[in-house]
This record gives C-alpha cells, sequence and structure tokens, in this order.
C-alpha cells in the first residue's frame, strides 16, 4: 500500500514562482530538460540508492494550484492577476526519466530528467530536490548498515528522534527499501505494509515491584510476541530472568522471541546472556540489540564477537547523522532544442538530455558505468533510466514496496564489496561516452 500526503505547489522557493512570473510576461514557454544529480564535490559515500521517486510522481500528477493558493499568492502583492489566472489553469505536462527505487548508483550520474515547457519544469525543482534527495540519503545510509550487518535483521527505531513526522514515515520507508527487515513505526507499517516491531521500555520494567513481575505481566499479556529488555538494572540477571519466564511460557506452548540489550558494552554481556539463555535449553531465543547504532558501531560489536542476532537501528540512521545531507542539484541541459551547460567552476554541469549504462563482468558484478546520450545504444550496456511518466500521466503503477527491496539486494549483491567499505573511498567507475564528450565539446 502507498500513500503520500500531498504537498502542493507552494511547497516550493520563492524564485521558483518569481522566475515562472517572468517567463509568463515575456511568453518563455519552450521546453526544457532538467537533470537531478549528486555532485561528487561533497560526497562522502561511494554508492547511493534511489528513493523517493513514487512520491514525485503523485505529486505531479496531482500537480494543481487550489483557490486558496491562489489567494494566497495575490495577497502577497508580488503577482499580476493575469499570472495568477495562469497558475489557476496549470497541470504537469511533461515527461519523467527516473532509475527505479532500489537501484545502486553513484555521483555525477543523473538519477532523473524531467523535460516539460519551462515553468512547469521549474516550478516543481524544490519539491524533487527535497523528496528525491532526502528519501536517497536516508536508503543510503540505511544500505551500508545492510552491508555491515552480514546478514542479521536491522530493525528501524528512529522516530523519536527524526526532524518531524513526515521524515519519520519517509525513513521507514526509505530503509526498508534498503534492506531493514522492520520499522517500530505504526504509521508507517499502516501506510506502506512494512512489518512493525517493538520491545518494551525501561520505565516499563521500573513499573512493577521486580523485574520478574514485569516479565510475567508482558508474557501474559503478549504471549506470542514477547522480547524482554533486560538491562534495566543488570543485563546478566535480567537474562536469567528471562530464562525463567520462558521456561513458563513453554510449559503453556509459548515461545520467547528474544531478549534485547540497550546499553554498556554488547559484546561480552550478549556472550553471558547467550551462554545463559544456551544452558536453559532456549537455543531459539534470539538477542537484539540498539542504542546508538549505525553501519559503524554494528561493525565494531560484530568485529568484537558479540552474538546479536538483530540490531535497533535509531537516531545515527534516521538523521544520516555522519552525512546529514546530499549535494543534490537539478540543472538545465538543454532548452529550446538546444543543449546547454553550466560553466561555473566547481559546478560544470553535463550538456544534454542523458541516459547511464551499466556494464557487467562475466560473473554478473558490476564494472562500470557510461553516461551517454538519452538515444544512444552502448554496447553490452543495461539502460539505467526509464521512462516513468509521459504528458504528464504516470505510466506504470507503482511497485510494491517488496519488490522495491529485492530490486535494491539483487543490484547491491552485483556491486563488489570493495565499493561498500564504510571507511575507505574506493571511486566505482563512471566515465562518458565519445558522443556526450563531444556533445560537451560542441
Amino acid at each position: 500500500m502507498t500513500e503520500h500526503h500531498r504537498a502542493g505547489p507552494l511547497f516550493t522557493d520563492l524564485y521558483e514562482l518569481t522566475m515562472a512570473a517572468s517567463y509568463f510576461a515575456h511568453q518563455v514557454f519552450d521546453t526544457a530538460t532538467f537533470s537531478l544529480y549528486i555532485r561528487d564535490v561533497y560526497a562522502t559515500r561511494n554508492f547511493f540508492v534511489a528513493a523517493g521517486l513514487d512520491q514525485v510522481l503523485d505529486e505531479l500528477a496531482a500537480f494543481r494550484f487550489s483557490d486558496p493558493d491562489i489567494s494566497y499568492l495575490h495577497s502577497t502583492g508580488r503577482f499580476s492577476k493575469h499570472f495568477l489566472d495562469y497558475l489557476r489553469q496549470l497541470r504537469f505536462t511533461g515527461d519523467v526519466y527516473a532509475m527505479p527505487e532500489g537501484m545502486v548508483f553513484f555521483a555525477n550520474e543523473p538519477v532523473m530528467e524531467v523535460t516539460a515547457p519551462i515553468v512547469e519544469a521549474q516550478l516543481i525543482e524544490t519539491f524533487v530536490l527535497n523528496t528525491i534527495g532526502f528519501q536517497t540519503m536516508i536508503a543510503s545510509k540505511a544500505a551500508r548498515c545492510f552491508h555491515a550487518a552480514e546478514g542479521r535483521p536491522l530493525i528501524d527505531f528512529s522516530l523519536r528522534r527524526t526532524q518531524g513526522q513526515d521524515a519519520g514515515i519517509k525513513v521507514a520507508r526509505s530503509t526498508f527499501i534498503a534492506g531493514f527487515a522492520a520499522t517500530s513505526n505504526v504509521l508507517a507499517g499502516k501506510i506502506y505494509g512494512i512489518p512493525i516491531s517493538g520491545t518494551m521500555a525501561h520505565s516499563y520494567v521500573s513499573a512493577f515491584d521486580n523485574e520478574l513481575d514485569a516479565f510475567f505481566a508482558y508474557a501474559d499479556t503478549f504471549p506470542d510476541h514477547s522480547i524482554f529488555l533486560i538491562d534495566t538494572y543488570d543485563s546478566v540477571e535480567g537474562a536469567r530472568h528471562a530464562a525463567a519466564v520462558a521456561k513458563e511460557m513453554q510449559k503453556k506452548g509459548h515461545t520467547l522471541i528474544g531478549v534485547r540489550l540497550d546499553s554498556g558494552d554488547m559484546a561480552g554481556p550478549s556472550r553471558e546472556v547467550r551462554k545463559i539463555f544456551d544452558d536453559a535449553g532456549l537455543y531459539d531465543v534470539k538477542i537484539f540489540a540498539s542504542s546508538g547504532f549505525d553501519e559503524f558501531k554494528i561493525a565494531k560489536v560484530i568485529s568484537e564477537g558479540a552474538l546479536i542476532d538483530a540490531f535497533g537501528v535509531g537516531t545515527k540512521v534516521g538523521v544520516s547523522a555522519d552525512a546529514p545531507f546530499v549535494d543534490v542539484v537539478y540543472k538545465m541541459v538543454r532548452f529550446k532544442g538546444r543543449d546547454v551547460r553550466k560553466l561555473s567552476p566547481g559546478k560544470v554541469t553535463l550538456a544534454g538530455e542523458k541516459q547511464v549504462f551499466r556494464k557487467s563482468d562475466q560473473n554478473g558484478r558490476y564494472s562500470e558505468d557510461i553516461i551517454g546520450q538519452r538515444d544512444e545504444i552502448i554496447a553490452e550496456g543495461k539502460p539505467l533510466l526509464e521512462k516513468v511518466m509521459g504528458n504528464g500521466k504516470i505510466l506504470r503503477s507503482h511497485p510494491q514496496l517488496q519488490m522495491l527491496q529485492e530490486k535494491f539486494k539483487e543490484n547491491f549483491a552485483a556491486l563488489d564489496d570493495r565499493y561498500k567499505s564504510i571507511q575507505d573511498h574506493n571511486a566505482y567507475p563512471v566515465k562518458l561516452s565519445r558522443r556526450i564528450q563531444d556533445l560537451q565539446k560542441r
């Protein structure tokens, strides 16, 4: 299931509207193509994971200025009545080419190109950058955690510290695309069909006379869905209490799913906890861990020999703590039938409507990408940008979220591990075709 709250065309920067007003006044309505990509200037990632496309398509398909929108713009005193009447009738009528969500891509590669009358293409810039930029940033961070976890399930615990309600919902969706197994976010579960997961808080344990009573009470309420938080007082003693309750649950035909560690050193305590459950014959009880995890901490505790079966990953992923922005840009590359480029120092763009072609070796591993012109054919190169909107109409139904996750896992598996490194910067080879190079010279 998908459901996007419509932002509306006022979700934009003022200068988009002032430029549109000037275009209108001077009758500049020619077709433009804008290319969206992440510049490598500030790139701290070896790779990125595309996310946010479905929300963009839904917004563009519903693009229109409401009467309250027009009234507000009129109240600013900046815009003429004729321009506002024009906006009242405006709809998005353009074409969109984009990489599917879940696709791994790299800096400087266009992840989306929009071709539309210049007013339409200009007015959507802020929304498109905000949507693709944020969700791609989160999916890319989540994919690094997915790699570091080495097959252990990950659960999104970020909701309470994401920057606002909408961010919390989009983080749950983006992390699921990038391989997470579940989320604590109940609303995201309802909207997107993401499995929901949770345990208990320390306050719950403290609300009872003792830890043992707390575990028995929770097991009584949720006999088939219990995960106990065992470090409110002492994790080893908590594990013994959990094992005792698990034994009583077994007598009633129920199974304790697991226990959670949420503080302190994870490696040593996890081994002690594992031994307690194994000695009790409770081999199926899982050990979950949370508290400040991201790809770096996950890799660290695994290297230290922690016996952890799954991780709750929260704040540092929900805000992409080590890289809290991506330098995503939306630049005009063709206008009025003429290819154009920007030559500002450090901000040079590639002219022309483009396609990204991906080559693989004999083992199916990605070997290199080639940026070419949209109508090119590159031998053994698979085109990554798909036409997903034509004349303002969405051209295919939105894929199920599980399908997007499967797409991510499939193409992430084809990326060599050296490009997945969370410590080393290894640049994946991205080249320009001869035709696109010649075009830049012209």
